[in-house]
């Protein structure tokens, strides 16, 4: 008898789930927005790499795979409209080496001529930066919807916008998940929407150790190609995630006032002309904040009951870990068994 999985939350993670249990169990994929890719996901920077940053937790177990997974998705679905453009960090980068930073394998330190080969339109350019040639990007919304699209047509059934999900719990077992007066029958049901996991959890009587980080988004139009990396600099971040679209992020000062986000909109963008002064053709579309839900300790990946009849999966970046979080976790549902590349995934009780 083939296994019954509900997946609720149909961002990045909970869409790579779908999709990759979908080749072999009936799925149903829940989320109460009407849209895959709402709040979180929609309004990530949508930049993914192998190397440098944090890594907290099981996520350093996790590094090695991500840049496979993600060339191994590009060949499978093609919709998905990954960019390998590279980074390059021109933040405090001297300070940074200086304080005793390691370059990654595949990094280097380059010059302002070679930042200038890589960025040909800047006008403003840093005396160096560090390089990342193998790091990408995608379009977060595009590429949820296409492991959507893909999921549905493995055969999984798609239900957006019918209401809030919660657990249906009998004998201390999670039988499925109730939609307003709909019962969604399960094996197990995974939880993927990480805003509201904790909420989810409530039934369980489990607290996890999750934190909100809050996080400044732009989106902008400018000539395509203006920009040809994911460019870090103090001011602000800026990849082009389509044709002439691109994706920004800002420090802001914890205010979240209209007149505040209105007024860092608009300097945001007066840094990004400066830094690509000869391009007049930049304009505004839209901003906000995302708050991110992070795991406190890295990713959480694990079965929530002793009987394997919930199950979550939550992390950040679920940008950067999606394409592997997904293939694992369906391995593991699937064969019911722990995969040794999540054992640092565990919730902390479950830990040894």
């Amino acid at each position: 008898m083939t296994s019954r999985f509900v997946v609720i939350g149909a961002g990045i993670v909970g869409a790579s789930i779908a999709y990759h249990l979908s080749k072999e169990a009936s799925v149903t994929l829940i989320d109460k927005r009407s849209s895959p890719a709402a709040e979180v996901t929609g309004n990530s920077f949508g930049w993914f790499s192998g190397v440098g940053g944090d890594w907290p937790g099981g996520a350093e177990d996790l590094r090695p795979l991500v840049l496979e997974d993600y060339r191994r998705l590009e060949k499978e679905l093609p919709g998905l409209l990954v960019t390998w453009s590279g980074s390059l960090v021109c933040t405090d980068t001297s300070v940074r080496l200086s304080n005793g930073l390691q370059l990654a394998q595949g990094q280097k330190l380059i010059t302002q001529y070679e930042i200038a080969s890589l960025e040909p339109n800047m006008t403003k350019l840093p005396d160096s930066a560090i390089y990342s040639p193998t790091d990408g990007g995608i379009d977060p919304s595009t590429a949820t919807a296409e492991l959507v699209r893909a999921a549905k047509e493995h055969g999984a059934q798609i239900i957006l916008g019918g209401g809030e999900a919660k657990l249906k719990v009998v004998d201390y077992t999670v039988r499925g998940v109730m939609v307003n007066d709909v019962f969604y029958p399960a094996d197990t049901v995974v939880i993927a929407a990480a805003g509201g996991a904790q909420k989810l959890c409530e039934p369980l009587g489990l607290q996890l150790p999750m934190q909100v980080s809050p996080a400044f988004w732009l989106k902008a139009t400018a000539p395509p190609g203006m920009v040809k990396t994911i460019l870090d600099v103090p001011e602000f971040e800026v990849r082009e995630s389509r044709n002439g679209q691109l994706l920004m992020t800002a420090l802001h000062n914890g205010d979240d006032s209209p007149e505040y986000l209105g007024q860092l909109a608009q300097q945001t963008i007066g840094h990004l002309k400066a830094y690509f002064a000869s391009h007049d053709n930049i304009k505004l579309v839209n901003y906000g904040i995302c708050q991110r839900p992070m795991p406190a300790h890295g990713p959480i990946i694990d079965y929530l009951t002793s009987d394997k009849s919930a199950y979550i999966a939550v992390m950040h970046s679920g940008i950067t870990l999606a394409p592997t979080a997904g293939r694992l976790i369906a391995r593991e549902l699937l064969s019911g068994g722990r995969a040794a590349e999540l054992q640092n995934c565990s919730l902390p009780q479950h830990q040894s």
